[in-house]
């Protein structure tokens, strides 16, 4: 891997915990609303324009829509709440959270990588949540939140980091939902340039969360290359991107849930014998919720009553295949409800993160019907992504989630934050 140390734009220590939020696409636009009017001076604002404005963002969107997003950073910068730290530095991010601890490393890393296959992918992006994200570059100029890796466990790579967290933390704070965030800034010439080799070593990294500010990444890295001519090297900011690098081990995954806004015009009885058509075993009516505790158990909550659902037991050798959300899609989804591309039909919706039984029964309502599934693991995951196949959209949800507006990596020469512009009194860079 080519993994760099990085330059960004970064909360004052004290700024830390209120400007950190969650990332933009854990929410819908009236949940962004609400996290915003609850959290005014959270760093949502930037990646959420659209809830902090009139307009809805999205591909038709209004240029107006992400300007609100560049406004805001440059409020930001100008105001003293983000702070230039212009010394290339990698930064140490531990996250904590129901007793469980990962800690990754901060840096950016090669576009080039990204297509060729040395940062590999297992998800299919959404056209339109693409181009939000390209949208969100251009106007912005920057990359403001890390795109999460899992690399292959390296105990050099691991005593490195864990002797870099003998220093002193730059934040340690705990967040709204109760995770504690500590990150660690490693600007020594030495340190930096081992932790540089090291990853050199790291044959291959995964995507694990972000995949769709990934893809935007590389459409802008190409645009700009294309822009560039003859002027480009190969140096510029535009060819990496920011990620949060952790072992795979230490990641965690919690379930995706799916619900369909309805059952195909079929009555209970019909739906259980289709079912059972498709080799899937029906469990009897349960006024409990079913979370799974094992692969190949489904929960199902539809008119009314949760019924547990066994997927078959056979299973096609393809890794990608043989997941039970590919197998949900193709024998129940698709085979039973008529949910043929999960990435377009808006019938289909998705509930990461074990959800609350309650929430699973709220959005199925009367008329649609709920599943609950066992996580997919960061080993099917890497199966998957070494085979070069695709996973269904929406089959990992990892947690806890790295907080957006704790590093704001410029890629672009579009004036949005201190350039050309009166600095904020008494700021200066960090060049610590």
């Amino acid at each position: 891997m080519h993994v760099e140390p990085i330059t960004c734009y970064r909360p004052r220590p004290e700024a830390a915990a209120t400007l950190a939020s969650p990332p933009y696409d854990v929410f819908d636009r009236a949940g962004a609303e609400a996290y915003l009017a609850a959290h005014p001076g959270s760093f949502l604002s930037v990646e959420r324009p659209d809830a902090a404005s009139s307009p809805a963002a999205g591909p038709d969107a209004p240029d107006d829509v992400y300007q609100v997003a560049h406004d805001r950073l440059a409020d930001l910068v100008n105001g003293g709440s983000l702070l230039r730290d212009g010394t290339p530095c990698f930064y140490l991010y531990r996250l904590e959270a129901d007793g469980r601890s990962q800690t990754g490393v901060v840096a950016a890393c090669s576009l080039d990588d990204y297509s060729n296959g040395i940062i590999r992918r297992h998800e299919l992006t959404r056209p339109q949540k693409e181009d939000d994200r390209v949208r969100h570059i251009e106007a912005t100029g920057c990359q403001t939140a890390p795109v999460v890796l899992a690399y292959p466990d390296n105990p050099v790579l691991d005593a490195l980091v864990e002797a870099a967290k003998t220093a002193e933390p730059l934040y340690d704070f705990v967040d709204a939902d109760g995770v504690r965030q500590t990150v660690w800034r490693v600007a020594r010439p030495a340190a930096v340039e081992s932790l540089r080799l090291m990853f050199e070593h790291v044959p291959c990294a995964y995507v694990a969360d972000g995949h769709h500010r990934a893809a935007a990444a590389a459409r802008v890295c190409r645009r700009m290359r294309t822009e560039g001519g003859e002027r480009h090297t190969g140096d510029e900011a535009y060819n990496y991107l920011l990620c949060a690098l952790f072992p795979a081990s230490r990641l965690h995954a919690d379930p995706y849930d799916r619900v369909v806004a309805d059952v195909a015009g079929m009555t209970e009885d019909e739906l259980v014998a289709a079912l059972e058509a498709q080799g899937v075993s029906v469990g009897p009516r349960g006024e409990r919720p079913v979370r799974p505790s094992r692969r190949g158990a489904v929960g199902m909550y539809a008119f009314g009553a949760w019924r547990e659902l066994g997927l078959p037991d056979e299973r096609p050798d393809d890794p990608a295949d043989a997941l039970d959300v590919s197998v949900l899609q193709d024998r129940v989804l698709a085979g039973v409800l008529g949910v043929g591309d999960p990435r377009e039909d808006p019938r289909l919706s998705f509930v990461g993160g074990a959800a609350e039984a309650g929430e699973l029964e709220r959005r199925a309502g009367d008329r649609g019907v709920a599943f609950t599934l066992f996580p997919t693991s960061v080993a099917e995951l890497m199966a998957v992504a070494d085979a070069g196949r695709l996973m269904p959209p929406k089959s990992t949800w990892f947690a806890p989630k790295p907080s957006s507006g704790l590093f704001v990596r410029r890629v672009s020469n579009r004036e949005c934050v201190l350039d050309g512009r009166r600095r904020h009194r008494g700021e200066q860079d960090d060049e610590s």
